[in-house]
């Protein structure tokens, strides 16, 4: 296979990459708030978060992409389709991220806790300055995981005309009749982007804080 050739599927995985990292962070923030939701106590909240995780944990993603790309439309609301893309991998991952987000909230040490209100720390302060970064160190490992898991998940938004990696090789295999280097090169490009995620992960886990007791 020509070094052109390569480019071009190095040039794609600028897409896998740029998707996948802003679904990641805005997954993030809305897993923040619906794992508050969860541990809230409150049925009004409670409820509605359980229905949000039972749905995008239970629904493939392809569907709910192929779903978010045709409802938004429907209802006189029409974007990029990139834009549809992060929002269908941002909801998906912000599911599960919330599941190892409640985890991580229900250990912190209750403790700590107590002494954080007992110095006159607000409710919002505790969550935003213990329980955030506790929750953070203890489901680190897992969030990293959730974010490989995302990135070879990217490869759906083809469906929605996104020319990701897996499209570009796609693509690059049907016009060139080499389909064995051409999906051989695109699994080499995930296996280096996964494997930097990991090492990058593996670095900042070792020096984020550990957790108090």
């Amino acid at each position: 296979m020509s070094i052109e050739l390569f480019g071009l599927l190095l040039q794609a995985s600028i897409y896998t990459v740029t998707i996948s990292v802003v679904s990641i962070l805005i997954g993030f923030a809305i897993a923040i708030l619906v794992s508050g939701m969860l541990l809230s106590g409150r049925s009004i909240f409670v409820r509605p978060a359980q229905i949000f995780i039972s749905f995008f944990r239970g629904v493939p993603l392809l569907v709910q992409l192929l779903l978010i790309y045709n409802l938004l439309p429907a209802v006189g609301i029409n974007v990029p389709s990139i834009v549809a893309a992060i929002i269908g991998l941002s909801l998906c991952t912000a599911a599960y991220q919330a599941e190892n987000l409640r985890g991580g909230f229900a250990s912190v040490p209750h403790g700590l806790v107590e002494s954080a209100e007992m110095v006159g720390l607000t409710p919002r302060q505790i969550f935003r300055r213990i329980k955030v970064p506790i929750a953070l160190r203890l489901t680190f490992p897992a969030l990293v995981n959730e974010a490989i898991l995302i990135l070879k998940a990217s490869s759906l938004v083809s469906v929605v005309g996104i020319v990701e990696l897996t499209r570009m090789a796609q693509d690059l295999a049907g016009s060139t009749f080499l389909p064995l280097q051409i999906f051989a090169s695109a699994g080499l490009i995930y296996l280096v982007i996964n494997w930097l995620v990991a090492l990058a992960g593996g670095l900042i886990e070792n020096r984020l804080p550990g957790v108090p007791r």
